[in-house]
């Protein structure tokens, strides 16, 4: 079958839409320590949080990564970046890149995961290609869980967003836990 052909086959054939169920979002609702709980999770995940301020970003950077070279620094709250990247950048063009810091929109307490879209990434592949990645994220910008993270993304223009939490893992391969198999070696967050 043709590409075409295929498409309009899942286009004729689509099932009808179910309306989603209502769920009352407080009955998930905690009393816990947003920061806490979102830094211990993220440390579960294989993550790690560094606590500083905007103007002690790229001393933390360097003393954390000081053999990195190539860096793509996406956030205008560091001057490290020696590599520039657009929305035309071949993504093919980065497997060199050794450090990637960008931005977060806000932090997921129940999962350490951060809102991340392609304002702050530029070139989609960029948090997946790099080495080490380093997400800037405002201290004050975490939710308790996914209910309330979905509902602060839901009227977001349809564009590319993803949730990233922790480097990228899998147990797949022979039964053993490999980082950065997939993406990233490490995750660090900076909360500012």
């Amino acid at each position: 079958m043709s590409r075409e052909s295929i498409l309009k086959s899942i286009k004729t054939n689509k099932p009808s839409l179910i309306r989603l169920p209502d769920i009352d979002a407080t009955t998930f609702d905690e009393e816990v320590d947003l920061k806490e709980t979102f830094i211990n999770n993220l440390n579960r995940v294989g993550g790690r949080v560094v606590e500083t301020t905007a103007e002690e970003i790229d001393t933390q950077v360097k003393n954390l990564f000081p053999t990195a070279k190539h860096i793509v620094a996406i956030s205008g709250k560091s001057s490290l970046g020696n590599i520039t990247v657009s929305s035309e950048t071949d993504p093919h063009n980065l497997e060199h890149i050794d450090l990637a810091i960008i931005e977060g929109q806000f932090g997921v307490a129940e999962n350490g995961a951060i809102w991340v879209t392609e304002n702050e990434s530029i070139v989609r592949a960029l948090p997946f290609i790099t080495n080490h990645l380093i997400i800037l994220l405002p201290k004050d910008q975490l939710c308790l869980h996914m209910l309330q993270a979905y509902d602060a993304i839901a009227s977001r223009e349809r564009s590319f967003g993803l949730f990233i939490s922790g480097p990228s893992k899998t147990a797949d391969i022979e039964q053993s836990l490999v980082i950065g198999a997939h993406g990233a070696m490490s995750l660090t967050v900076f909360m500012i």
